[in-house]
């Protein structure tokens, strides 16, 4: 294979890594933690002294349960999506948290970009149409960021199917 031919080369007309939304920092949930956990121990304490010793038990439990589901929520956070347009190929990499990836490659030429909308809410979901079938992407964005992301991607489709127009050095 020569140089001129390889698709390496090609020039990327539009890529985006797409990742869910943590609003809690690593020292936000530290902080959540050593406060609920504090809470939770002398409001224990308290019914502990009154002589109602299995309230003081279910507040350990509360402590114990809100950790896991924070935890939980930040091994999910570990999924993304990447989406990346040339002028000869449309690619989706979804990513799940556990690291099991599954690969989609599309021709930008005969790919529909759909907008399921809701009246109130907005852009509810994003599909990539092709040849009857439906992808969805941009699950993880919020409805002004999928708003933004289908008029971002959808330009990038366009300029694909209008061919290469940029010079690559």
């Amino acid at each position: 294979m020569s140089a001129d031919n390889d698709d390496t080369l090609e020039p990327t007309i539009f890529s985006a890594l797409i990742t869910p939304h943590r609003s809690l920092s690593n020292v936000g949930f530290l902080v959540l933690m050593i406060v609920f956990g504090a809470v939770s121990f002398f409001s224990g304490v308290l019914f502990l002294a009154e002589g109602a010793w299995p309230v003081f038990a279910f507040f350990g439990l509360d402590v114990l349960l809100l950790y896991w589901a924070f935890r939980l929520n930040y091994r999910h956070a570990d999924a993304y999506e990447e989406v990346m347009v040339t002028s000869t190929k449309l690619t989706v990499r979804k990513v799940s948290h556990r690291g099991r990836a599954r690969v989609w490659e599309l021709n930008p030429l005969w790919v529909q970009l759909e907008k399921v909308m809701q009246d109130d809410f907005g852009i509810e979901r994003l599909l990539l149409v092709s040849r009857g079938k439906r992808l969805a992407v941009a699950n993880f964005l919020a409805p002004n960021e999928k708003e933004s992301f289908a008029e971002a991607l959808g330009a990038a489709l366009a300029e694909a199917k209008r061919g290469v127009t940029r010079t690559v050095i």
